[in-house]
């Protein structure tokens, strides 16, 4: 698919915000391509094989999602990105209902065009602020979502109104009762703000546990944390297979050992939420080897 190569090289669209999106070709992959925000990587997607997520957050989001039970899904996603996880749900599980919302049309314009979706997906788009827009989702969908997916960024950082327990109590209302939560937070040194949204998850519902790599998650570097939560257990046995399906290493904390990680770190509300730290530039200079 080397062709693909050759096209008009790199589409852009000056967003909302004056952030520049650009979809850039992988270097190393023909059919592949990242959406690039405001210089920050956002996604990556496989045209040829939408099943094969490059990020490692997103390979971690992909792994959970594929222990629900065989068959379609009805899923619901909080930030569009280059819609790579509809794109690998529509893959592996044809028949699935799936509601986007994103709120910079002008970036699902640049996706739609230069990355177009496959025909046969029932992907409905929405525009507005993700919390906004949850809350006037089709009553029908309320306690019958499978996954709830929030990977919300405004640039390099998460808006605070998207981390607070209120806000989380408005996506676990639309969760069916086996129904999995899942939330990309990025974070770097010590960890505070991944260690206070796991607090505030856990204030929420009932099970939760924390994906990523083993020196991330001791606060060594800057990444990305996969929240997993849900109304009732999260089943133990997922754990060995999430753990066998890469990306490498890797690391699971649930129960106690996730209640030692938060180490009493303050539940997020409306009131005191704040932002997400932003990463250092110097992070982004080469190509990513994990999520962002």
């Amino acid at each position: 698919m080397s062709g693909r190569r050759d096209e008009a090289a790199r589409p852009t669209a000056t967003l909302s915000s004056g952030y520049l999106a650009e979809i850039r070709p992988d270097r190393f992959r023909d059919g592949a391509y990242e959406l690039v925000v405001d210089g920050t990587p956002q996604s990556h997607v496989d045209l040829d094989d939408p099943s094969h997520l490059f990020f490692e957050y997103i390979r971690r989001m992909g792994h959970v999602i594929d222990q629900l039970p065989e068959g379609p899904v009805t899923a619901v996603h909080l930030g569009a990105g280059a819609l790579t996880i509809p794109r690998y749900i529509e893959a592996t599980r044809p028949g699935s209902r799936q509601q986007v919302v994103e709120l910079e049309p002008a970036l699902v314009e640049l996706v739609r065009t230069a990355l177009p979706l496959p025909r046969s997906g029932s992907i409905r788009i929405r525009y507005g602020d993700a919390r906004e827009v949850l809350a006037k989702l089709p009553e029908g969908m309320r306690g019958q979502v499978d996954v709830l997916v929030v990977d919300v960024f405004g640039g390099d950082t998460i808006p605070a109104h998207v981390t607070s327990a209120e806000f989380y109590a408005e996506c676990a209302d639309w969760l069916s009762p086996a129904g999995i939560l899942l939330v990309n937070i990025a974070d770097g040194t010590g960890l505070r703000f991944a260690r206070g949204q796991a607090a505030t998850i856990g204030h929420v519902l009932r099970d939760v546990a924390a994906l990523a790599d083993t020196q991330l998650l001791k606060g060594r570097r800057f990444g990305n944390v996969v929240f997993a939560a849900s109304r009732g257990e999260l089943p133990l046995e997922w754990m060995p297979r999430l753990l066998a399906g890469g990306p490498h290493p890797a690391k699971v904390v649930h129960g106690r050992e996730l209640e030692d990680w938060i180490a009493g770190a303050p539940i997020a509300t409306d009131q005191t939420a704040i932002p997400s730290p932003p990463p250092a530039r110097s992070i982004f200079q080469t190509r990513p080897g994990s999520g962002g």
